[in-house]
C-alpha cells in the first residue's frame, strides 16, 4: 500500500443487514448519530468512522443508510468511495435494497469491493455456502464478479481479523488520489458549533488544503476562508486528496454551504443548468423514457429534478445507451467524466446513470447530426482523450502533448483545432490550455493583483514576475504576455514601468510612513554623493528594523531617488548633476576615468563604480578597458 494514498471505504446493503454495526465492531465507532435512529435501530444519516489499517495509516469509513426512503442520503456518501464494502445478513441474504445499491454502485463505475456475509453467528455453515452462491449468481457480469467474500460476524468477532486483510490487500490495488490539482470537496453536511461558526464535511476529491486558504463554494458563488481543518476529529496542517475533512469556515452561514455545494479552487469552477451527458438506461428500468421525461438527478452530494432532452430520439427504452442533455433546476458543479445518477420521478427508483461529457454546453438543437458527432467524439474519441490529458497537464506545448498520447503532430493539431472551435481549449503564444483553466486565470487576474497591493500598501503594483507566478508557474512568458494584453485591452489593469496594478491604484503611507518617507528622502538629499548603501542608511536613520525595499521602491517610483543596483542609491537631484557633469566632460575630453569622475564628484569608488555601471546600461557610455567613452549621451535641457 502506497504510504501516501488516503483511501474512502462504503458500505453498501439493505436495511438492517448490519453494516453499521460491522463499521463499529472494525472501528469501536458508534456511526448512528440520531437519537431517531438509536430508536428505530436504522440508520438515517450518513455515518463517519477512521478505520486504523496499521503502520500509521487511517482509512476513511462512510456507512449509508439502507432503506429505500435514504437513498438520496446513500447516494451522498457512496460518491467518491475507493472500495465498497457490500454488507448481506446471512440469514436474509440478497434483498430489494441489495439490488439497487449493486445497480448504484455499478453505474457510479466504482472499481474495488468486498462482498461481506454478516450475522454469520446466526446460521449454519452450510447455509453459509447456499447464501454466498445465491450472491455471486446475483453480481455475476459486475464490479464485484471476482470479488473476495468474508463471512463475519459483528457480535463475536468471528472474520474480523480477516476482513481486515482483505481490505488492505484490496487498497494496495486502487489509484492514489491527485493532492496536487484543483480543489474539489462536495460537500456531505453542514453545521454549526456554538463558538466556533460554519463546519463542513466531504470526502475531498482532489488537491489539498490548508487553514487560512480562501476558497470559492458552488453553485452559491461565495468564499469562505479555511479557519481549521480536521481529519477524524484531529487538527492537521494539510488535509489531502482522498480524505475525510471537516472544515471550519469563517465568511460564511450555515444556509450558504447546504448538502451538494462544492467547495473548491476560487475561479476554476462555474454551476450549470445545463449538463452533456451519456447516460445509460438500465435493463430493469420500469418503462422508457421519452424526451422532457422529469427524473431525480443525483451527481456527487447534489441532486436536483431534471428534464432529459433526448437528442437523437423521442424515448429511450430500457437498456439503451445515448447522448442527452439534461436540464436542471437549479445549478449544479459538473466536471467531465463525473458519474452520475438518475432516479424516477415517481414512484422514486433507480433507472440508469452515466458520465458528464460538457460541463457547461450550449442549448442543443435535436436531430442535428454535427451536435451527436461532436458529443461522441468528446465522449469516447480521441478528442476526449486528448482533452482530459490536457487538462492534466494544465499548459502544455504541442510537443507535450504528442509525447503524452503518443498521437501524430499533425493529427494532434486537427484535434485541437476542432477543439478550439468548440469552445474547449484555447493557444496561448505556443501554449494549449482548457478553456476552463483560461477563463479561471482571468478570473484570478485582477484578485491577484489587488491582493498584493493590499498587502504591499507603498508598492506602486506588481512585479510582472511576480504575476506571471502566482497566476501559474507553467504558463510560459509568451503566454502571459497574451493575458496581460487581454488585461490591458480590457482595461483591469495599467502598466507602472516594469509595474501592473489596477487604474486606480495608488500607495496607501500611513502618516507615520509618510514621515519617515520624508527622512530617508531628506538624507539621501543633504548627503549627495556621501550617502552610504541602502542598508547603512537605513541604520544610520534607526529604521534597520522596517522593509527599507518597500520605502526605496516607493521613493524611486516617486521620482525622489534612483536605484543604482540592488545595494546603492542616490538623490534625484545628486543623480542628474552627475549625469550633468558626465555630458560636460565628454564636451571637452574624449575619456573617462572611474578616478577622475570619482574625484569631481567627492565620492566614494563603490558608489562612482555602480553610477557609471547604471550609466553603462543606459547606454550613455561605454567601457574601453580602464576608461569610458562617450555613447549616446543624453539632451541636455
Amino acid at each position: 500500500m502506497a504510504e501516501q494514498g488516503h483511501f474512502i471505504i462504503g458500505t453498501a446493503g439493505h436495511v438492517d443487514h448490519g453494516k453499521s454495526a460491522l463499521i463499529g465492531a472494525l472501528t469501536g465507532v458508534e456511526t448512528d448519530r440520531l437519537g431517531e435512529e438509536k430508536e428505530r435501530g436504522i440508520s438515517i444519516e450518513l455515518g463517519f468512522a477512521p478505520l486504523d489499517l496499521g503502520h500509521g495509516q487511517i482509512a476513511g469509513v462512510v456507512d449509508v443508510p439502507g432503506h429505500e426512503k435514504f437513498i438520496p442520503q446513500m447516494l451522498s456518501g457512496i460518491a467518491g468511495i475507493d472500495l465498497v464494502l457490500l454488507v448481506i445478513d446471512a440469514n436474509e441474504g440478497v434483498m430489494p435494497q441489495t439490488r439497487e445499491h449493486l445497480q448504484i454502485m455499478q453505474l457510479l463505475q466504482v472499481k474495488k469491493g468486498i462482498l461481506v456475509l454478516s450475522k454469520c453467528d446466526l446460521v449454519e455453515p452450510d447455509w453459509l455456502d447456499i447464501v454466498e452462491e445465491e450472491i455471486r449468481e446475483q453480481v455475476s457480469g459486475t464490479f464485484l464478479d471476482k470479488a473476495p467474500c468474508c463471512r463475519v460476524s459483528a457480535i463475536t468477532g468471528d472474520g474480523l481479523p480477516n476482513l481486515m486483510d482483505v481490505i488492505r490487500e484490496q487498497l494496495k490495488e486502487v489509484p492514489i488520489r491527485d493532492s496536487g490539482g484543483a480543489i474539489r470537496l462536495p460537500v456531505d453536511r453542514c453545521f454549526s458549533i456554538s463558538g466556533f461558526g460554519t463546519v463542513v464535511t466531504g470526502t475531498l476529491n482532489s488537491g489539498k488544503i490548508k487553514p487560512g486558504d480562501t476558497l470559492e463554494i458552488l453553485p452559491s458563488s461565495v468564499s469562505a476562508r479555511v479557519r481549521e481543518a480536521q481529519v477524524h476529529d484531529k487538527q492537521v496542517s494539510t488535509v489531502y486528496a482522498g480524505q475525510r475533512v471537516a472544515l471550519n469556515l469563517s465568511g460564511v452561514t450555515r444556509e450558504e454551504v447546504p448538502r451538494g455545494s462544492i467547495i473548491g479552487t476560487p475561479g476554476l469552477f462555474r454551476a450549470s443548468q445545463r449538463i452533456d451527458v451519456r447516460l445509460q438506461l438500465l435493463k430493469e428500468a420500469p418503462r422508457a423514457l421519452k424526451f422532457r421525461d422529469p427524473v431525480h438527478f443525483h451527481l456527487g452530494t447534489g441532486r436536483s429534478v431534471a428534464n432529459v432532452v433526448l437528442l437523437d430520439r423521442e424515448e429511450m427504452a430500457p437498456g439503451d445507451e445515448a447522448l442527452v442533455q439534461i436540464t436542471l433546476d437549479h445549478p449544479l458543479l459538473a466536471h467531465r467524466g463525473d458519474r452520475f445518477i438518475i432516479r424516477s420521478y415517481s414512484p422514486m427508483v433507480t433507472i440508469g446513470g452515466g458520465a458528464v461529457i460538457d460541463a457547461e454546453p450550449q442549448k442543443h438543437k435535436r436531430f442535428r447530426s454535427e451536435v451527436t458527432q461532436r458529443l461522441s467524439d468528446l465522449a469516447s474519441g480521441d478528442l476526449g482523450f486528448w482533452l482530459q490529458k490536457l487538462d492534466e497537464l494544465g499548459v502544455a506545448r504541442l510537443r507535450d502533448l504528442e509525447k503524452q498520447t503518443g498521437t501524430g503532430r499533425e493529427q494532434l493539431l486537427q484535434g485541437l483545432e476542432k477543439l478550439k472551435e468548440a469552445g474547449q481549449v484555447e493557444l496561448l503564444a505556443e501554449q494549449w490550455v482548457i478553456a476552463d483553466r483560461v477563463r479561471s486565470w482571468k478570473q484570478q487576474f485582477v484578485q491577484i493583483v489587488t491582493d498584493y497591493q493590499q498587502q504591499h500598501h507603498l508598492h506602486h503594483g506588481i512585479p510582472r514576475a511576480t504575476l506571471q507566478s502566482r497566476l501559474s508557474e507553467k504558463l510560459a512568458p509568451k503566454g502571459f504576455e497574451v493575458l496581460l494584453q487581454w488585461a490591458f485591452g480590457e482595461n483591469l489593469v495599467v502598466q507602472n514601468r516594469d509595474l501592473i496594478a489596477t487604474p486606480d491604484w495608488e500607495p496607501q503611507p500611513t502618516d507615520r510612513e509618510k514621515e519617515i518617507l520624508t527622512r530617508i528622502d531628506h538624507h539621501f538629499l543633504s548627503n549627495g554623493f556621501q550617502v552610504k548603501n541602502n542598508k547603512d542608511v537605513f541604520v544610520q536613520l534607526g529604521l534597520d528594523g522596517l522593509d527599507s525595499e518597500a520605502f526605496l521602491s516607493y521613493l524611486v517610483f516617486e521620482g525622489a531617488l534612483v536605484r543604482l543596483n540592488q545595494e546603492s542609491s542616490l538623490h534625484m537631484q545628486s543623480y542628474l548633476k552627475a549625469e550633468k557633469l558626465l555630458i560636460e566632460i565628454f564636451q571637452q575630453q574624449e575619456t573617462l576615468s572611474l578616478a577622475e569622475f570619482r574625484d569631481k564628484l567627492g565620492s566614494g569608488r563603490k558608489l562612482i563604480q555602480a553610477l557609471l555601471e547604471l550609466f553603462d546600461s543606459q547606454k550613455y557610455t561605454r567601457r574601453t578597458g580602464e576608461n569610458r567613452v562617450a555613447w549616446q549621451l543624453p539632451e541636455t535641457s
